[in-house]
């Protein structure tokens, strides 16, 4: 964890903190341990705050723009590239079944951290840390398309709408697998997908369909 707070820039005042955001809760359900997920709804906040407020200072263009950038920029995958240059992965308590984890898990950990950040230091430093590991990698961020715009862009190509249908079909209540299947024309299944939040099984269901009908995906 100290070569973690090295990279972040801060000297931790209460470290259950931190490893409370970084703990799964198949890990904490195995071992009777807080997880990150509490933490992880409040790091939501705090990072969609601090992006807003980077992006109304250093971006002077309209309100419409900017909504799409910060969404564009505070997605899955943008965290999970983020705490890819941090190497989050490695810090992350998991359960016996999760030892490598998902994207998705990684990018909810990225947020509990923040929250972490926040609570234990303030908003000043999470704004500092904002700084160091998110701002260098925001160009990154503006070129990463998500598989669900990719197949959207190709399918707009020939004119066609496509809709996702996602359900959850099983796994324990505190760690669901959902299901999405994705139509194009509302009809034809072009590919399904398993995640283990909605918009990771639609992201896999439009991954497939991708693979289907793009060569190189």
């Amino acid at each position: 964890m100290k070569t973690l707070y090295e990279k972040l820039g801060i000297t931790p005042k209460n470290e259950k903190l931190y490893i409370q955001a970084l703990t799964h809760s198949s890990f904490a359900h195995e071992n009777g341990t807080e997880h990150y997920e509490r933490l992880e709804f409040l790091g939501d906040a705090v990072i969609q705050i601090i992006m807003s407020d980077y992006l109304y200072k250093n971006d002077l263009r309209d309100q419409g723009f900017l909504t799409k950038r910060r969404a564009q920029s505070v997605r899955e995958e943008a965290l999970f590239l983020f705490a890819e240059k941090l190497n989050l992965a490695a810090y992350l308590k998991l359960g016996n079944g999760e030892q490598n984890a998902k994207q998705s898990v990684i990018a909810d950990a990225f947020e509990a951290l923040f929250a972490a950040i926040y609570l234990d230091l303030g908003i000043q430093s999470a704004f500092l840390v904002f700084e160091k590991v998110v701002v260098p990698y925001l160009p990154l961020v503006e070129t990463l398309k998500d598989y669900k715009t990719q197949l959207q862009e190709y399918i707009q190509l020939e004119r066609k709408s496509l809709t996702y249908n996602t359900v959850k079909v099983s796994g324990p209540s505190h760690r669901p697998t959902f299901k999405a299947d994705v139509y194009l024309e509302g009809e034809i299944l072009l590919g399904s997908g398993l995640g283990q939040s909605k918009t990771e099984a639609q992201q896999n269901a439009a991954k497939q369909a991708l693979s289907k009908v793009v060569k190189d995906v």
